[in-house]
């Protein structure tokens, strides 16, 4: 959500009808990341791991193709993240994300 760039498909309705919760979002993401301690791209991958282990399909490569094309992320990068999550949350995840990935690269 980096730059007023959001993913959720209903954020140009609320951006256009309900502009007050929109900047209540942007100024959430303004909060949260920061880059005081960790950069940016960090954060992104932060970002990825916890869709990842939520075994959500489309925040997965959403976050894959962002951290991919703004932060110049490496697939080493994202498999490195991804081994994370097959510790912490599990194989499917894990294997859901890989598949993923490797269709982003094709």
């Amino acid at each position: 959500m980096k730059e007023d760039v959001f993913y959720g498909k209903g954020m140009v309705h609320v951006k256009k009808d309900y502009p007050d919760i929109y900047e209540a979002v942007v100024k959430l993401n303004e909060a949260a990341f920061t880059g005081k301690a960790l950069d940016y791209k960090t954060q992104k991958l932060i970002a990825l791991a916890i869709t990842a282990s939520n075994s959500d399909d489309r925040a997965m490569k959403k976050q894959m193709m962002s951290a991919i094309r703004e932060f110049g992320a490496t697939k080493d990068e994202i498999v490195d993240v991804l081994r994370v999550v097959l510790l912490t949350a599990g194989n499917p995840p894990f294997v859901k994300a890989m598949k993923i990935l490797y269709e982003l690269e094709e």
